[in-house]
């Protein structure tokens, strides 16, 4: 009769959450999740935790304040301490990182993750360790120390051919993969793990597929194949997930093959929320932008040996503290042969002169003279 009692009242606190949940009341979720903690002394701890995180992930899928949500994971996280739920409280720990993770608080989301990664490593708990390795290297990613989210993504798919990993967790490893490929400017790698990433999600039914749909259009464009963005937006699986995301990379692609820098520009005002505010996008834009306005500034100026900045800045529509530092960049980087000459304002533009074969003749000769002379210089040191 316990065991009936139990699950009866198991099943009605799932069912209460659904309801809650259902009608958007965050804070009656809060709320109960200390309501329910008799409750959770009378059953199994399997159960109890089944509840605890059905609970945080209604808070979260409803978007509940941030604060709120911080404060339910850590007075969860104090009361399995009392309790000595030590399982529960990791798995809780795990979630308060992802949480501080996505709202940029990297160096408190590190420190939850260094301690749960000892912890869990000593319990030998390989899925829970997944999860935590996972969250580890985009943590990395988002402080831009790709090398130890290159590190951690590796120890994942370790730790993953060890054990089953359900389609969603995979899915996230390959998009995690992707990402960090992509940081590395192996934009064809990075598709590839999008792509197995897409279909993973998009047979779940999961938001997170269109995400991945964008990330493979902008793997195209990146490796400058734009035109390949047009038929794989056309494709019967890819018109399922057409909105702004997708409607976004299309603007890129289209700007980037018309190789105009207002188009560019359009489309990121336009889709600033699909573009300028992923962090993922964006880092890879603004490589892309450069390039795009290093390309239209090297076939305004070709025509010209002299030529006023201003001129060209009115030429590509841009601001003249825009294009005179660019100009500068260029001619250091040695992808402009010419001259900034700041007081008449004016770009002069050298002939790229190819060198005298006498050129390097000369300095092998000054090079060898040099050796001559310091053994010389050596052999009357030792006379002496």
């Amino acid at each position: 009769a316990g065991e009936e009692d139990a699950r009866v009242r198991e099943t009605a606190a799932q069912e209460l959450i659904g309801v809650l949940k259902k009608e958007g009341e965050v804070e009656e979720l809060a709320a109960l999740a200390k309501q329910l903690r008799p409750l959770f002394v009378l059953l199994p701890k399997a159960r109890t935790a089944k509840i605890v995180r059905t609970l945080l992930d209604a808070v979260g899928a409803l978007d509940g304040p941030f604060d709120m949500q911080v404060k339910l994971c850590e007075d969860t996280i104090a009361w399995c301490r009392e309790e000595k739920r030590t399982f529960l409280r990791q798995r809780v720990e795990g979630k308060l990182a992802a949480l501080y993770l996505s709202n940029e608080r990297y160096s408190d989301a590190l420190a939850i993750i260094n301690e749960l990664l000892r912890e869990v490593k000593r319990l030998d708990d390989k899925a829970h360790l997944l999860e935590i390795q996972i969250v580890e290297s985009r943590i990395y990613h988002a402080l831009r120390n790709m090398p130890k989210a290159r590190a951690a993504l590796t120890s994942a798919r370790t730790t993953a051919n060890a054990i089953y990993v359900p389609p969603a967790l995979q899915a996230e490893i390959d998009m995690q993969a992707g990402i960090v490929s992509a940081e590395e400017k192996d934009y064809k790698t990075g598709y590839s793990y999008f792509f197995e990433a897409f279909e993973g999600l998009m047979a779940l039914d999961d938001p997170r597929a269109v995400l991945n749909l964008k990330y493979m259009l902008l793997c195209k464009v990146m490796t400058q194949n734009a035109e390949d963005v047009s038929s794989i937006v056309a494709g019967k699986i890819a018109l399922k997930y057409s909105g702004p995301q997708v409607e976004a990379m299309q603007a890129v692609a289209v700007a980037y093959s018309r190789r105009s820098l207002s188009e560019f520009e359009a489309a990121l005002a336009k889709y600033k929320a699909e573009l300028s505010d992923d962090l993922i996008v964006h880092s890879h834009l603004t490589v892309l932008y450069d390039t795009l306005l290093e390309q239209n500034l090297l076939r305004l100026i070709e025509p010209f040996s002299c030529v006023e900045i201003s001129h060209i800045a009115a030429l590509i529509k841009l601001p003249l503290e825009t294009v005179e530092p660019k100009l500068s960049q260029m001619i250091l980087d040695k992808r402009l042969n010419g001259i900034l000459d700041q007081g008449n304002g004016c770009l002069v533009v050298l002939e790229d002169v190819p060198l005298a074969a006498t050129y390097n003749s000369s300095l092998t000769v000054l090079q060898n003279m040099d050796k001559v002379v310091d053994s010389l210089f050596e052999t009357a040191s030792a006379l002496r």
